[in-house]
């Protein structure tokens, strides 16, 4: 597991920029952490890392955003998802074409649907301040060692 302490939103994006730079397709970015905490921020960050230049905003009403860059990313809001029906709806699965990057938040109402492999954990939690975040990822290795 690799811990990273944000003292403020830029520094998470710079962080999440970094992965940015090493997808390479097919990875599942799952967030944890509650309202507030900088997910969609992180998302802004993964998603200048991947070359794309729009603007990144929450996808609460609209469950799914698609951005295009040197990769398609898809920012998912899994927040009112309490089935696997309401998930179906989302077509999450169609968007699993081992070519893209889904960042999940609130990946924990959809735990089970999550594939075996490329996934990437994020937990996000306050820190001492209210600026301040505990960023702690885990997965494949390759993502834990080779890029922070």
């Amino acid at each position: 597991m690799v811990e990273v302490v944000s003292n403020s939103p830029l520094e998470t994006e710079a962080f999440a920029e970094k992965l940015g730079k090493v997808l390479s397709g097919g990875e599942v970015v799952c967030y944890y952490g509650g309202l507030g905490m900088g997910k969609t921020r992180f998302t802004a960050g993964l998603a200048r890392g991947m070359d794309i230049e729009d603007d990144v905003h929450s996808p609460t009403f609209a469950i799914v955003h698609e951005y295009s860059g040197n990769k398609t990313l898809y920012h998912f809001d899994m927040y009112r998802i309490t089935s696997f029906d309401d998930l179906c709806s989302t077509g999450f699965f169609d968007y699993m074409d081992g070519c893209s990057v889904l960042a999940v938040e609130w990946t924990e109402n959809i735990e089970g649907a999550l594939p075996d492999d490329k996934i990437i954990r994020i937990e996000i939690q306050r820190g001492e301040t209210d600026e301040q975040r505990i960023l702690r990822m885990s997965g494949d290795s390759v993502y834990e060692n080779s890029w922070y």
